[in-house]
């Protein structure tokens, strides 16, 4: 299978303003109607991936974040910390069904392992 790019979010301390600019400035459209509440974004393209917008603390700096689909996550991210990467959000179920792990890579950049739910 691979393990493609699926998802991508934006991590701001102001993901209103965020979401507010990147739909004036591409036209996108979002809404915060899902399970987990954040700024779903729809980039009215087929083309490319749809992402996120997501609150942080603060004092954050923000930053883009990636997601690999794999097929087992807990696997996946064990491996990655074999790797010299550093478990920030162990896998874990999303309320879709989902699951989804956060890790920092040997350089400290954040990215995350998503495994969709069993059909």
């Amino acid at each position: 299978m691979g393990s493609p790019v699926v998802r991508w979010q934006i991590i701001t301390p102001r993901p209103k303003a965020a979401a507010d600019f990147y739909r004036q400035l591409f036209d996108w459209e979002t809404t915060r109607d899902n399970m987990l509440g954040y700024e779903a974004v729809d980039t009215g393209s087929e083309a490319g991936i749809h992402g996120g917008i997501w609150p942080a603390p603060p004092q954050a700096q923000p930053f883009v974040q990636l997601f690999m689909e794999v097929d087992d996550c807990a696997a996946a991210a064990a491996r990655a910390v074999g790797l010299g990467a550093k478990m920030l959000i162990p896998p874990q179920q999303l309320p879709d069904g989902d699951t989804m792990a956060i890790l920092h890579d040997p350089d400290g950049m954040s990215f995350g392992l998503v495994a969709s739910r069993p059909v």
